[in-house]
């Protein structure tokens, strides 16, 4: 069973998968356009989001990489749209698969399915404690003294990125890639903003790091405190 979001902006199918998918044990929740459907990932995160392309705000080709900015939840695209170019740029741009309509529901449940099993092994520990600081990887949580942090998705993801590799030099190129999901590089300036702010809130500067230590010429990384 997966909840699964569907991105769809024509009623009838919206209605017709969210119905078959039930039959499957599936949990769903729609969203007719795009920009409700991000606001869709960033508040539920689905298990895996099935994208149509033809929606009536933002075109899911676009859309894709709004998505992959702030999730990593699998992605298959669902549309009528069969030509190959488009397809491979696609998957090239971070979809996990491709599905043309019409389609039959049983294909549909096992691509879901597949989707998930390769997305299973990269699910982090349940905690990661670097010295007072703990955060729940699942339950997206983070706990620093005793006291709860109050983090945006990205910032969570970039403090558990580098609290999973305590100790380890991690590049700003790396983190673009693996937190961002740009893996061609982007705007430093978008992990150094990231870095300001996570700072603040764990009350530490840059000048006088606690947790977050940059180190020059290489990257950055989280350590316990002395």
């Amino acid at each position: 069973m997966a909840d699964v979001l569907i991105v769809e902006d024509d009623a009838t199918i919206r209605t017709a998968l969210v119905r078959a998918l039930g039959a499957r044990e599936h949990s769903t929740m729609t969203a007719p356009t795009a920009l409700e459907g991000l606001q869709s990932i960033v508040s539920h995160r689905p298990d895996v989001v099935l994208l149509d392309l033809g929606l009536p705000d933002l075109d899911g080709a676009t859309l894709l990489p709004m998505i992959r900015s702030v999730s990593d939840v699998p992605v298959i695209v669902v549309s009528a749209r069969d030509d190959g170019r488009d397809i491979v740029a696609l998957l090239d741009a971070g979809a996990d698969d491709y599905l043309v309509k019409p389609f039959a529901v049983d294909q549909l449940d096992a691509r879901i399915r597949a989707v998930l099993r390769r997305a299973e092994p990269e699910r982090p520990p349940a905690e990661v404690a670097v010295g007072g600081l703990v955060m729940d990887a699942r339950a997206r949580t983070a706990v620093l003294d005793g006291v709860a942090l109050e983090l945006s998705p990205k910032e969570f993801d970039l403090l558990l990125y580098l609290a999973e590799r305590a100790g380890e030099v991690v590049s700003k190129r790396e983190l673009l890639a693996k937190v961002w999901n740009q893996p061609y590089g982007g705007a430093d300036k978008t992990v150094d903003v990231h870095l300001h702010w996570l700072r603040k809130k764990l009350g530490e500067t840059a000048e006088h790091p606690r947790y977050v230590h940059r180190v020059r010429g290489v990257g950055v990384k989280v350590a316990s405190p002395p």
